[in-house]
């Protein structure tokens, strides 16, 4: 078993549940760390929601210092405007998974252009909360097919 599995959430994260759940559903962050937690199993998971751009590429290189074995990254509006993340994200070794509630590409033009999507491995969009266990589960298979 290699490093942890880390999932990074961006700002207003913290809100889900109440925050337009039109868009995002009624699953709150905390019901989605426990999905991720259960599909995680016995593995180290960690799980975190910041609104700080400068916390989050802390944690990114925390988590590569760490030999992170996979990272999910739901950048929120990070996604269109943060280089300094993309950048981040550039030198994981592991595994990435661009992660999104909704499907940002049916969303309307602010909304399709990810700086992110050019450096990580995979995405998922448009699963709704549960895309989070999906990609966990990902991130503990791309480890194990590396191993």
């Amino acid at each position: 078993m290699s490093g942890a599995i880390w999932v990074l959430n961006g700002p207003n994260l913290n809100r889900l549940g109440t925050r337009e759940p039109e868009i995002y559903g009624t699953t709150t962050l905390a019901e989605i760390e426990a999905w991720c937690r259960e599909e995680a199993g016995a593995r180290d998971l960690v799980f975190r929601q910041t609104h700080s751009e400068a916390e989050m590429i802390d944690w990114i290189h925390e988590a590569i210092d760490t030999g992170a074995a996979g990272l999910a990254i739901n950048p929120a509006a990070f996604t269109f405007q943060s280089m300094a993340v993309m950048d981040a994200l550039k030198m994981a070794s592991a595994p990435v998974i661009e992660l999104h509630i909704s499907n940002i590409h049916t969303r309307g033009p602010r909304y399709t252009d990810s700086l992110m999507s050019e450096v990580v491995t995979a995405i998922v969009a448009g699963l709704g909360a549960r895309g989070y266990p999906l990609a966990v589960r990902a991130l503990i298979d791309m480890d194990a097919d590396r191993a």
